[in-house]
């Protein structure tokens, strides 16, 4: 079988909020079996960015092909303060069109929050609402995963527990796209870009821009 030479295409995408141009002509991509990171100081438009590729936001200009399912983890939960962690993972199961919660369940148990299922979100600490908003992502299984910022609140068990994931997802063939404002976490990944300027390269941490790979549209 041919191999699909990407799961995620952007060529020049452009956002302008009136005169304010946050994105000036993005371009990457992304292969299946891949763990990439975005990184970028607060307000470069790297979120503007991720919902463009989810299709939450319209983009000014310039094209997105997403090979595959998406799954899609915001920074800012976006949960139901009077629903358990049960009621979540059982709506999330119905919008998926899923026949089981198998997935979910692997993933409580993974992250460590299978003691609060039947616990309200308006209880929950700000690290577990973070646990239950990276599960009802990543629930479905998807080709393609947004991450942005997914760690935000966790103990440092849970982070080392979250890359030992994001590398797996990558092992199997996922893509998976890590967005953060700092780029502790390069050696986990397989290319990093940064965002700065409205413009996406790729980049080594200390400063060094990497050299483009071949074929990447830039």
């Amino acid at each position: 079988m041919p191999v699909t030479p990407y799961a995620l295409r952007v060529r020049d995408v452009r956002k302008a909020y009136g005169s304010r141009q946050v994105l000036r002509g993005v371009s990457l991509d992304l292969r299946p079996g891949t763990l990439a990171g975005m990184v970028g100081e607060n307000g470069a438009g790297k979120t503007t960015l991720l919902r463009i590729l989810c299709g939450q936001t319209a983009a000014g200009s310039g094209e997105v092909d997403i090979r595959g399912s998406l799954g899609y983890c915001p920074q800012e939960t976006v949960l139901n303060d009077f629903l358990t962690v049960d009621q979540h993972v059982r709506y999330f199961r119905a919008a998926y069109g899923l026949r089981s919660t198998g997935r979910a369940e692997e993933l409580i148990e993974e992250l460590h929050f299978a003691e609060y299922r039947h616990t309200r979100v308006d209880d929950l600490s700000g690290g577990t609402r973070q646990k239950l908003n990276l599960t009802l992502a990543l629930m479905h299984d998807p080709s393609v995963l947004l991450l942005d910022e997914p760690y935000q609140g966790f103990d440092w068990e849970t982070y080392l527990r979250f890359w030992s994931l994001a590398a797996r997802l990558r092992d199997s063939g996922r893509c998976v796209l890590v967005v953060s404002h700092l780029a502790w976490d390069a050696e986990r990944l397989d290319v990093l870009h940064r965002l700065r300027e409205g413009v996406a390269e790729p980049w080594e941490p200390g400063g060094r821009t990497a050299a483009p790979a071949d074929g990447d549209g830039r």
